[in-house]
Protein backbone atom coordinates (compact mmCIF):
# COMPACT_ATOMS: atom_id res chain seq x y z
CA UNK A 1 0.00 0.00 0.00
CA UNK A 2 1.10 3.76 -0.42
CA UNK A 3 0.46 5.67 2.09
CA UNK A 4 -0.35 9.73 1.25
CA UNK A 5 2.69 10.90 2.86
CA UNK A 6 4.87 8.65 0.29
CA UNK A 7 2.09 9.69 -2.62
CA UNK A 8 2.97 13.18 -2.02
CA UNK A 9 6.80 12.73 -2.06
CA UNK A 10 6.86 10.91 -5.32
CA UNK A 11 4.45 12.97 -6.90
CA UNK A 12 7.00 16.44 -6.05
CA UNK A 13 9.94 14.72 -7.16
CA UNK A 14 8.54 16.07 -10.74
CA UNK A 15 10.05 19.10 -9.52
CA UNK A 16 13.44 19.63 -9.74
CA UNK A 17 13.38 21.86 -6.29
CA UNK A 18 11.92 19.24 -4.61
CA UNK A 19 14.35 16.48 -6.19
CA UNK A 20 17.01 18.87 -4.59
CA UNK A 21 15.28 19.11 -1.98
CA UNK A 22 15.16 15.22 -0.64
CA UNK A 23 18.04 14.18 -2.47
CA UNK A 24 15.60 12.01 -4.30
CA UNK A 25 14.87 10.76 -7.60
CA UNK A 26 12.07 8.25 -9.82
CA UNK A 27 12.77 5.20 -11.76
CA UNK A 28 10.43 3.03 -13.15
CA UNK A 29 10.43 -0.20 -14.80
CA UNK A 30 12.41 -3.25 -13.56
CA UNK A 31 15.06 -2.92 -16.32
CA UNK A 32 15.92 0.53 -15.21
CA UNK A 33 15.81 -0.22 -11.26
CA UNK A 34 17.99 -3.34 -12.05
CA UNK A 35 20.77 -1.45 -14.06
CA UNK A 36 20.42 1.33 -11.17
CA UNK A 37 21.09 -1.05 -8.75
CA UNK A 38 23.77 -3.15 -10.25
CA UNK A 39 25.53 -0.23 -10.51
CA UNK A 40 25.42 0.38 -7.17
CA UNK A 41 22.82 3.58 -6.94
CA UNK A 42 21.42 3.91 -3.36
CA UNK A 43 17.96 2.65 -3.30
CA UNK A 44 15.43 4.58 -0.53
CA UNK A 45 12.53 2.35 -1.54
CA UNK A 46 10.95 0.26 -4.13
CA UNK A 47 6.90 -0.05 -5.00
CA UNK A 48 5.85 -3.60 -6.68
CA UNK A 49 2.36 -5.25 -8.35
CA UNK A 50 5.07 -8.54 -8.32
CA UNK A 51 4.99 -9.74 -4.43
CA UNK A 52 8.47 -11.53 -5.47
CA UNK A 53 10.45 -8.58 -5.91
CA UNK A 54 8.87 -7.43 -1.51
CA UNK A 55 12.06 -8.54 -0.22
CA UNK A 56 13.06 -5.61 2.21
CA UNK A 57 11.10 -2.97 4.86
CA UNK A 58 11.41 -0.58 1.86
CA UNK A 59 9.83 -2.22 -0.51
CA UNK A 60 6.31 -2.29 -0.83
CA UNK A 61 4.00 -4.10 -2.24
CA UNK A 62 0.94 -2.14 -4.67
CA UNK A 63 -1.68 -2.63 -6.96
CA UNK A 64 -1.82 -1.73 -10.37
CA UNK A 65 -4.11 0.91 -9.79
CA UNK A 66 -2.00 2.30 -6.68
CA UNK A 67 0.91 1.55 -8.98
CA UNK A 68 -0.98 4.20 -12.02
CA UNK A 69 -1.84 6.66 -9.45
CA UNK A 70 2.45 7.40 -8.58
CA UNK A 71 3.50 6.73 -11.93
CA UNK A 72 4.98 9.29 -14.49
CA UNK A 73 4.51 7.12 -17.33
CA UNK A 74 1.21 7.16 -19.57
CA UNK A 75 1.34 3.29 -19.07
CA UNK A 76 2.56 2.36 -15.88
CA UNK A 77 5.30 -0.71 -15.30
CA UNK A 78 5.48 -3.27 -12.44
CA UNK A 79 7.95 -1.54 -10.20
CA UNK A 80 8.45 2.19 -9.26
CA UNK A 81 11.71 3.25 -7.33
CA UNK A 82 13.39 6.21 -5.33
CA UNK A 83 16.95 6.75 -5.70
CA UNK A 84 19.05 8.56 -3.72
CA UNK A 85 20.98 11.51 -5.60
CA UNK A 86 24.75 10.71 -5.36
CA UNK A 87 26.92 13.46 -4.24
CA UNK A 88 28.59 15.43 -6.99
CA UNK A 89 31.92 14.96 -8.14
CA UNK A 90 35.03 16.79 -9.08
CA UNK A 91 34.97 16.48 -13.10
CA UNK A 92 38.53 15.12 -14.45
CA UNK A 93 40.10 16.98 -17.63
CA UNK A 94 41.14 14.08 -19.54
CA UNK A 95 39.03 11.62 -21.96
CA UNK A 96 36.54 12.25 -24.46
CA UNK A 97 34.23 14.42 -22.60
CA UNK A 98 30.63 15.81 -24.42
CA UNK A 99 29.44 19.00 -23.21
CA UNK A 100 26.05 20.61 -22.97
CA UNK A 101 25.04 24.58 -23.90
CA UNK A 102 21.43 24.80 -22.79
CA UNK A 103 20.18 21.34 -24.05
CA UNK A 104 16.37 21.41 -22.64
CA UNK A 105 14.86 18.42 -23.96
CA UNK A 106 14.62 15.94 -21.43
CA UNK A 107 14.43 13.31 -24.26
CA UNK A 108 17.39 14.69 -25.86
CA UNK A 109 18.68 14.53 -22.84
CA UNK A 110 18.36 11.23 -21.51
CA UNK A 111 19.41 10.13 -25.19
CA UNK A 112 22.60 11.68 -25.08
CA UNK A 113 23.96 9.96 -21.62
CA UNK A 114 23.12 7.23 -23.71
CA UNK A 115 24.92 7.86 -26.35
CA UNK A 116 27.49 8.50 -23.63
CA UNK A 117 27.50 4.84 -22.22
CA UNK A 118 27.56 3.47 -25.39
CA UNK A 119 30.32 5.20 -26.92
CA UNK A 120 32.65 4.81 -23.33
CA UNK A 121 32.58 8.72 -22.39
CA UNK A 122 32.76 8.50 -18.63
CA UNK A 123 32.04 12.18 -18.54
CA UNK A 124 29.22 14.78 -19.37
CA UNK A 125 28.98 18.48 -18.62
CA UNK A 126 26.31 20.38 -18.58
CA UNK A 127 25.17 23.79 -18.68
CA UNK A 128 23.48 25.15 -15.55
CA UNK A 129 20.30 25.81 -17.70
CA UNK A 130 20.95 22.48 -19.23
CA UNK A 131 17.92 20.27 -18.33
CA UNK A 132 18.20 18.38 -15.13
CA UNK A 133 19.81 14.61 -15.31
CA UNK A 134 17.27 13.58 -12.77
CA UNK A 135 14.28 14.82 -14.27
CA UNK A 136 11.82 11.71 -14.60
CA UNK A 137 11.97 11.52 -18.28
CA UNK A 138 15.55 11.94 -18.36
CA UNK A 139 15.81 8.78 -16.29
CA UNK A 140 13.78 6.79 -18.36
CA UNK A 141 15.33 7.77 -21.74
CA UNK A 142 18.92 6.75 -20.21
CA UNK A 143 17.34 2.98 -19.17
CA UNK A 144 19.87 2.74 -16.76
CA UNK A 145 22.97 4.43 -18.25
CA UNK A 146 22.54 7.16 -15.71
CA UNK A 147 24.61 5.25 -12.93
CA UNK A 148 27.47 4.63 -15.43
CA UNK A 149 28.04 8.16 -16.84
CA UNK A 150 29.36 11.10 -14.31
CA UNK A 151 27.14 14.38 -14.87
CA UNK A 152 28.49 17.24 -13.87
CA UNK A 153 26.74 20.67 -13.44
CA UNK A 154 29.26 23.71 -14.16
CA UNK A 155 29.66 26.94 -15.74
CA UNK A 156 30.98 25.88 -19.11
CA UNK A 157 32.29 29.39 -20.22
CA UNK A 158 34.75 29.50 -16.76
CA UNK A 159 35.35 25.17 -17.32
CA UNK A 160 36.93 25.66 -21.04
CA UNK A 161 38.89 28.90 -20.00
CA UNK A 162 40.89 26.44 -17.66
CA UNK A 163 40.63 23.37 -19.63
CA UNK A 164 43.81 22.02 -21.35
CA UNK A 165 41.80 19.79 -23.82
CA UNK A 166 40.95 20.68 -27.37
CA UNK A 167 37.45 22.00 -27.76
CA UNK A 168 34.92 20.97 -30.76
CA UNK A 169 31.58 22.80 -31.40
CA UNK A 170 29.25 21.63 -33.37
CA UNK A 171 28.56 24.44 -35.73
CA UNK A 172 26.56 24.78 -39.09
CA UNK A 173 29.06 26.52 -40.84
CA UNK A 174 32.57 24.54 -39.07
CA UNK A 175 35.06 22.30 -40.75
CA UNK A 176 33.96 18.84 -42.65
CA UNK A 177 34.10 16.35 -39.42
CA UNK A 178 35.16 13.56 -42.24
CA UNK A 179 38.20 15.95 -42.73
CA UNK A 180 39.16 16.57 -39.15
CA UNK A 181 42.08 14.64 -37.66
CA UNK A 182 40.34 13.68 -34.13
CA UNK A 183 42.28 13.45 -31.29
CA UNK A 184 41.97 11.03 -28.25
CA UNK A 185 41.27 13.29 -25.72
CA UNK A 186 38.94 16.66 -25.96
CA UNK A 187 35.61 17.91 -25.36
CA UNK A 188 32.65 17.95 -27.65
CA UNK A 189 30.37 20.81 -27.42
CA UNK A 190 26.63 20.52 -28.48
CA UNK A 191 24.61 23.61 -28.22
CA UNK A 192 20.83 24.37 -27.13
CA UNK A 193 18.06 22.47 -29.29
CA UNK A 194 16.55 26.04 -31.15
CA UNK A 195 19.65 28.65 -30.91
CA UNK A 196 22.77 26.12 -30.82
CA UNK A 197 25.83 27.36 -29.24
CA UNK A 198 25.87 30.66 -27.01
CA UNK A 199 28.05 33.73 -28.52
CA UNK A 200 30.02 33.02 -25.06
CA UNK A 201 31.03 29.43 -25.32
CA UNK A 202 31.52 29.75 -29.10
CA UNK A 203 34.09 32.26 -28.35
CA UNK A 204 35.77 29.22 -26.26
CA UNK A 205 35.96 26.41 -29.05
CA UNK A 206 39.12 26.01 -30.67
CA UNK A 207 37.89 23.64 -33.58
CA UNK A 208 34.57 24.46 -35.23
CA UNK A 209 33.20 21.65 -36.77
CA UNK A 210 29.88 20.24 -38.82
CA UNK A 211 28.37 17.34 -40.27
CA UNK A 212 28.02 18.27 -43.93
CA UNK A 213 24.81 17.74 -45.83
CA UNK A 214 24.87 15.07 -48.43
CA UNK A 215 21.21 15.69 -50.17
CA UNK A 216 20.32 16.80 -53.27
CA UNK A 217 18.30 19.91 -52.70
CA UNK A 218 19.73 20.60 -48.77
CA UNK A 219 17.14 22.58 -47.37
CA UNK A 220 17.01 20.36 -43.93
CA UNK A 221 18.08 23.50 -41.83
CA UNK A 222 19.88 21.33 -39.25
CA UNK A 223 19.94 17.87 -36.91
CA UNK A 224 18.30 17.59 -33.99
CA UNK A 225 21.10 17.54 -31.34
CA UNK A 226 20.95 13.62 -29.54
CA UNK A 227 21.37 12.49 -33.59
CA UNK A 228 24.01 14.85 -34.28
CA UNK A 229 26.08 13.74 -30.87
CA UNK A 230 25.88 10.18 -32.14
CA UNK A 231 27.13 10.98 -35.14
CA UNK A 232 29.92 13.14 -33.62
CA UNK A 233 30.93 10.37 -30.84
CA UNK A 234 30.64 7.65 -33.69
CA UNK A 235 33.77 9.49 -35.88
CA UNK A 236 35.62 10.63 -33.16
CA UNK A 237 35.56 7.00 -31.29
CA UNK A 238 36.31 5.53 -35.62
CA UNK A 239 39.07 7.83 -36.10
CA UNK A 240 41.10 7.08 -32.77
CA UNK A 241 40.63 3.12 -33.70
CA UNK A 242 42.42 3.17 -36.97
Amino acid sequence: MVSKSQTKLITSLQQKKYRSQSGLFVAEGPKVIDELLNENMELHSLFSTKASEITAENHFHVTETELKKISFLKTANTSLALFKIPQPKIPQDSGLIVALDAVRDPGNLGTIIRLCDWFGVQQLLCSEDTTDCYNPKVVQATMGSLARVQVHYLELSEYFGKTKLPIFGGFMDGNNIYSEKLPQEGIIVMGNEANGISEEISQKITHRITIPRFGKIQKTESLNVATATAILLSEFRRFTEM
